[in-house]
């Protein structure tokens, strides 16, 4: 049953400080589109929204992004490429399972196949902050893979595709025995 749809949240950032959405949960699926749904509050009791270094990362639905437009800064234009989402209520558990090959991994025992992706492990921005997943849910297998797989919204009220934007995938280990940096030398 549909509880609500939505718009899809990955990120949050605020003051150099980031807060990452679950995008297996309820709660990374936000029923109206703000370039930046928070504002800023001080121990003044003074709260400011669209401070300059507020931005909001949205699951993007655009697979090629073209990077020479200019962001966006009308909402009609910007929601085209901001990917929906649906929250539905149900009662059975949902488990994200990971290969580390290119082959799609075997569903536990009690569990069914849903549907196969690609392991969404983390985003990150310009600076030091980054968002991930928990790979145990479903938020972290995408059914598509495409670069880049978030819209950047900032608190001018702005939102594109910016090429400092990086995605975070697992990678596929061929010699399970060999941890660390694959195809890095012997």
């Amino acid at each position: 049953k549909s509880l609500w749809t939505g718009y899809s949240l990955v990120m949050l950032e605020g003051n150099g400080y980031s807060l990452a959405q679950e995008l297996g949960s309820a709660g990374s699926c936000l029923e109206v589109f703000q370039t930046v749904p928070m504002m800023q509050c001080s121990g003044g009791q003074v709260c400011n929204h669209g401070v300059r270094t507020d931005k909001a990362f949205y699951l993007a639905n655009e697979q090629n992004p073209d990077f020479t437009i200019k962001p966006e800064s009308n909402l009609d234009d910007l929601i085209q490429y901001v990917s929906r989402c649906n929250v539905c209520g149900g009662s059975s558990k949902i488990l994200a399972r990971h290969s580390f090959t290119s082959e799609v991994p075997e569903c536990p025992e009690g569990f069914h196949e849903i549907w196969d992706g690609f392991s969404y492990l983390m985003v990150t921005s310009s600076g030091a902050s980054g968002g991930g997943q928990t790979l145990a849910s479903a938020g972290s297998c995408l059914q598509e893979f495409y670069v880049p797989t978030f819209v950047e919204c900032l608190g001018r009220g702005t939102c594109g595709f910016y090429i400092n934007n990086i995605d975070y995938w697992l990678a596929q280990n061929p010699d399970l025995t060999q941890p660390g940096m694959w195809g890095m030398g012997n």
